[in-house]
């Protein structure tokens, strides 16, 4: 975490949204959500992005994500 935001490395090329794919099943992943409850809702095209977690509130976000 880095104050409001959590940083996220993948090894996927930031090509034709090969990135946001990985970051998605990335954080599938970890939380133990399907891929289609996390939605990209802003910067898709940028380094920073923001995504909305379907059943997740942001305390439980950083209590699996600490």
């Amino acid at each position: 975490w880095l104050g409001d935001a959590l940083k996220v490395k993948v090894a996927a090329p930031p090509e034709k949204g090969k990135a946001n794919i990985a970051v998605v099943r990335l954080l599938s992943a970890q939380l133990g959500v399907s891929p289609a409850a996390i939605s990209l809702v802003k910067g898709a095209t940028a380094s920073r992005k923001q995504f909305s977690i379907e059943g997740l509130s942001e305390q439980e976000l950083r209590r699996v994500l600490p």
